[in-house]
Parts: C-alpha cells; sequence; structure tokens
C-alpha cells in the first residue's frame, strides 16, 4: 500500500552527517555543492521528524517540500499547434 510522502530539504554545515539522517526517511538526494539533503517520509510524520531534525548540531535549516499540495491538473492547456503538426509528419 502506498502511503502519503512528503519532502524535506534539509540544510546542512557539513556532509559528514548525510547518513545519519536516512533513519528519519528515504534519502533521495544529497547536493555536495549546496550542502543539503532531500529527504522523503511519512506526511503524518513530518512535523514530528522535521521537529527532531531541526534540533540536530550540524542541520542549518529545514525547508518542507510543497509538491503534494500543488495543481497539476491544468485547466484549458491547449498544445501548441506547430508542434501537433510536427507530431503528424513524424518529425
Amino acid at each position: 500500500m502506498l502511503s502519503d510522502r512528503q519532502g524535506l530539504i534539509i540544510w546542512l554545515y557539513q556532509l559528514k552527517h548525510n547518513k545519519f539522517l536516512r533513519r528519519f526517511g528515504n534519502i533521495h538526494y544529497v547536493s555536495k555543492k549546496m550542502k543539503y539533503v532531500v529527504l522523503y517520509c511519512d506526511r503524518s510524520d513530518v512535523q514530528m521528524i522535521q521537529g527532531k531534525i531541526e534540533n540536530l548540531p550540524f542541520v542549518r535549516k529545514v525547508d518542507r517540500s510543497m509538491k503534494p499540495f500543488l495543481k497539476t491538473e491544468y485547466e484549458n492547456a491547449r498544445p501548441d499547434k506547430a508542434k501537433e503538426y510536427d507530431y503528424k509528419i513524424g518529425l
């Protein structure tokens, strides 16, 4: 059964602590240049997990992903006429 998930963007001072964050959820991406980790966890536990992570000494700040709350069904979205023509030709 699939559960609702939400991402947390965790900004770190040092990347050597990113393996410690595995206990809170699934690590999806680690940016070495900008020093952040994208971690996915259950939406029902997000507030509790965010509070625990914010109290860790190696965490700069924690942001929530707003992707689950964005509307992904678009109204009045018509394809471009030029692209539609290209698809019919087979380009």
